[in-house]
């Protein structure tokens, strides 16, 4: 018998056991990977101070990191990780942020006293990436803008997660703070090896970043068709052809989506022009079925570009959690059911009227499916926004009077 019928046949108290376990065994696992990540980072940021501290002032003469590193090989057979370019990096690695991130104070104090630091003083330096309190965000103006998936902040969590590699590939590729924030929060989020973020950096990622909250990025493969979803969905659509006095609903919030689902039908060329150029209308309510569950879409598109099925779910409140998991399994039915062979994975988006983009971005992200959340307008939102026709006429009348006060 195999090892998974033996677990199948514990009872269920043994087998609720093993599951417990195992997930212990794996968050252990999990925080000692971090944990040893974080203290290779400290080492290299603590190295890269004290190589800086004298390389760059003329304290040593020329090649002496190779030399260093030849002696360090020389002393400690089978060392890895520490040639001179490795240890250029690590200097770079420490220049690039040592405005931003406070230093491991033991070494700094070897480095003013113009000696090398000490195993001692290695040893006793605490761990400076370790906590939120050690890591300052300057320039925080840089990050006022909503790039999605971003963090507000420099985080300490995710900086300390990503290998001193992706870092090195970041820094190479990047200048801009809030530009490095972006790449650090995305590979921390869904977990890029190093190549697919170099692609991703070649790509230039962020400034094709839209504010949609997606995870395209994640789940679409060929990373040039990953950054032309991104451009193309919006975050934000005006569906000014849904008339709700025409609908007959008093207000807006009274309008259900399946009235907003037939305005769209009925006006599906102005809709295709909201989307792209690109996009083919297939049907609305379109049937699905799969042993014998059957599954009704709002709306689905085909877009050319993207050589991929689109479905629109249309919601008429606020975003919920929920909405996700009942798009992902419509996908996963157009995939299996529906999607030609050369076709790519079938894309998703919710149009709902309000959406908290970072609890959007937060969940989005445990999905494998290409899935974004947008909002939208009706003609009657952008009409209480705007000023009346009284309130008009009344500024208009206040300014004439203040010119012919000041005359």
């Amino acid at each position: 018998m195999n090892e998974t019928k033996d677990n199948m046949a514990l009872p269920t108290e043994l087998r609720s056991a093993v599951t417990a376990i195992k997930q212990a065994i794996l968050q252990s696992q999990c925080r000692a990977a971090r944990g040893v990540n974080r203290e290779q980072l400290s080492l290299y940021f603590g190295i890269g101070r004290y190589i800086s501290g004298h390389s760059r002032e003329g304290y040593w003469g020329t090649g002496a990191i190779e030399r260093i590193s030849e002696q360090l090989q020389r002393e400690l057979p089978g060392l890895r990780g520490f040639s001179g370019t490795s240890i250029k990096k690590m200097r770079q690695f420490y220049e690039e942020w040592s405005s931003v991130i406070r230093p491991p104070l033991a070494v700094e104090s070897s480095v003013i006293a113009n000696r090398p630091p000490t195993a001692n003083d290695f040893a006793q330096q605490e761990d400076s990436l370790s906590g939120v309190s050690e890591i300052e965000v300057i320039n925080t103006s840089l990050l006022t803008t909503y790039r999605q998936p971003m963090a507000a902040k420099l985080d300490a969590e995710e900086f300390v997660s990503i290998s001193f590699s992706h870092h090195i590939e970041i820094l190479n590729k990047v200048t801009e703070l809030d530009e490095r924030i972006f790449y650090i929060h995305q590979t921390y989020l869904n977990k890029w090896d190093k190549y697919k973020l170099r692609d991703l950096l070649k790509a230039d990622l962020y400034h094709h970043q839209g504010q949609l909250p997606n995870n395209f990025a994640k789940t679409i493969p060929a990373t040039r068709s990953a950054i032309r979803a991104i451009e193309m969905f919006k975050d934000e659509y005006l569906l000014d052809f849904i008339n709700v006095e025409e609908i007959g609903a008093r207000d807006v919030a009274d309008v259900d989506e399946r009235e907003v689902e037939q305005a769209i039908i009925q006006n599906v060329k102005n809709f295709i022009m909201t989307f792209g150029r690109d996009f083919t209308f297939v049907g609305n309510q379109y049937h699905l079925e799969k042993y014998g569950h059957h599954s009704y879409p709002d709306l689905l598109f085909y877009n050319r570009e993207l050589a991929a099925l689109v479905v629109v779910e249309l919601k008429r409140g606020e975003f919920k959690p929920a909405y996700l998991g009942q798009l992902s399994a419509y996908l996963r039915l157009l995939d299996a059911e529906i999607k030609k062979p050369f076709e790519n994975p079938s894309v998703g988006i919710i149009l709902c009227k309000q959406a908290d983009k970072s609890f959007v971005e937060f969940l989005i992200q445990g999905y494998d499916n290409p899935m974004g959340v947008a909002t939208y307008k009706t003609a009657e939102d952008v009409r209480k926004v705007l000023p009346t026709e009284e309130e008009l006429r009344k500024v208009m009348d206040e300014d004439t009077a203040a010119r012919i006060k000041t005359t």
